[in-house]
C-alpha cells in the first residue's frame, strides 16, 4: 500500500528527452527520405555527385 511517496530509482532516467531525441531522429529521417524522392522526380537529370552534394548540404542544415 502506497503512502504517497515513491522511489525515484524506479521512474525510466530522462523519458522525456530521449522521446524528444528519438522524435528528432525520426524527423530527420523523414526529411532526408522526401528529399531524395523529391530530387529523383523532379530533377532526373542530375547526377549521382549532384544529388550527393545536394544531400550532404540538407544534412548540414539538419544539424
Amino acid at each position: 500500500m502506497s503512502d504517497g511517496n515513491f522511489n525515484r530509482n524506479l521512474l525510466p532516467y530522462r523519458n522525456y528527452q530521449s522521446g524528444l531525441r528519438a522524435g528528432r531522429a525520426t524527423m530527420r529521417t523523414q526529411a532526408l527520405r522526401a528529399l531524395e524522392a523529391l530530387l529523383a522526380v523532379h530533377f532526373p537529370h542530375l547526377s549521382e555527385d549532384e544529388r550527393a552534394t545536394l544531400m550532404a548540404e540538407f544534412k548540414q542544415t539538419l544539424e
